[in-house]
């Protein structure tokens, strides 16, 4: 059970893996403080791919000369670094370090495989509840992540401007904006909500930030929420091909003019700078109601450290998984990459420095880990989301009925 929700949680967030940054490095501990034997720790993560590949390099040999060590790195896809991890677990020969996408660390935390980081002088102080609520397990703490990132709204300040629109604050405000600017060849507002777990993680900000909750599906703040989506795709601001849209494929109509505003995450920053032409901005996400909260999920790896019966070796991973996560390097790589500090005294900071990053900053004070509430059961309620967002879409069920029937009753 444990592998089939782990395999499934990770396949929905391969977008994510592209988004953190340099998630490599950087020290707080003296390498004298503990393991002054070890010279090397071998670790595993699934930036297979560069820019993010050198990135994290270079950050994890930063870290690395900080403690005096050297690294035997091994990088996978991110598809099968779940199955790897379990298999490795079995064998006992998982990795000194090992990276996992937040959502997946209860669940690895769970098999026992991991040692807890409280237990090893590290602690989750000063960093934002979404984070620790994902990277804890039965009250200890077994991942820390230098970086996060999560969703907001995006918009195209050129033809909002031409339209006399203002970035919309609440759900009629954004319902009203979107068919302003809709016109023929352009949609109002894209969105994914494909039925995989990206399309689920695109309808929590609308769910979680109208009080909607996964431990209770068919509550009418959760239908609400999805009948958004429905009345933006059925009044014609939103493509009907949102059902099969993936995020990239959101920025691809966003860059190209064929959608004034989008649901995105600000991983794609780096794609809308090598479009200059469009002029943009983001807002967080609209409210139901004013006196709401927008929350948002929370994206992100976090670096573990395994079970070692090498106590020497333990503790040397633990000094470097802490020195992966200090003021500097967070800003840094957050900087360098367009994602955001954990820590929550480091976020305003990170917004006065990066304009463009001022809203995603705001977001993710207030963001939420999908695992937060379900643990490893998460990966279930997604299916039941993004099944229900496609029968509401296609016109198959009503939002009041959709989760019903996607739950099986």
């Amino acid at each position: 059970m444990i592998t089939q929700r782990i395999a499934a949680a990770l396949a929905g967030t391969t977008a994510l893996s592209l988004v953190i940054a340099g998630c490599g490095d950087s020290g707080n501990q003296s390498p004298s403080s503990s393991g002054g034997s070890v010279s090397s720790l071998s670790v595993l993560d699934y930036y297979n791919n560069d820019p993010d590949k050198a990135l994290v390099q270079k950050g994890l040999d930063s870290c690395a000369g900080k403690l005096g060590i050297t690294l035997q790195r091994e990088t996978v896809p991110g598809d099968t670094l779940i199955a790897k991890v379990l298999q490795q677990a079995s064998s006992k020969t998982l990795p000194d370090v090992l990276m996992l996408d937040n959502p997946d660390v209860q669940q690895i935390a769970a098999t026992g495989a991991l040692a807890p980081l409280n237990d090893l002088g590290l602690s989750g102080d000063g960093v934002i509840q979404g984070m620790n609520d994902a990277t804890s397990y039965q009250g200890k703490l077994y991942g820390l992540a230098p970086v996060t990132n999560t969703i907001a709204l995006f918009y195209n300040t050129q033809l909002l401007q031409e339209a006399g629109v203002q970035p919309p604050k609440t759900w009629d405000e954004l319902k009203a904006a979107a068919k302003k600017l809709t016109k023929p060849g352009r949609y109002g507002i894209a969105f994914n909500a494909n039925a995989t777990y990206e399309g689920s993680w695109q309808f929590l900000p609308a769910m979680w930030t109208n009080g909607g909750d996964e431990t209770d599906l068919k509550s009418p703040q959760v239908a609400e929420a999805l009948q958004l989506w429905v009345d933006l795709v059925q009044s014609g601001s939103a493509s009907k091909s949102v059902i099969n849209w993936t995020q990239g494929d959101v920025k691809d109509q966003f860059v190209a003019g064929k959608a004034a505003m989008m649901v995105n995450g600000p991983w794609q920053i780096p794609a809308l700078a090598k479009t200059p032409n469009v002029k943009w901005d983001v807002v967080t996400f609209p409210l139901n109601k004013p006196d709401q909260t927008p929350v948002a999920p929370l994206g992100g790896e976090a670096w573990t450290v395994p079970l070692n019966k090498d106590q020497a070796k333990q503790q040397k991973a633990a000094d470097f998984v802490k020195c992966l996560n200090s003021d500097e390097n967070e800003m840094a790589w957050a900087k360098a990459r367009f994602t955001l500090p954990t820590k929550i005294a480091l976020l305003d900071q990170y917004a006065k420095e990066v304009p463009s990053m001022k809203a995603f900053a705001e977001q993710v004070k207030t963001a939420r880990a999908r695992t937060g509430k379900l643990g490893e059961k998460w990966p279930d309620a997604a299916k039941v989301i993004y099944q229900a967002i496609a029968l509401a879409l296609t016109g198959k069920a009503s939002a009041q009925d959709a989760f019903s029937k996607a739950s099986g009753g």
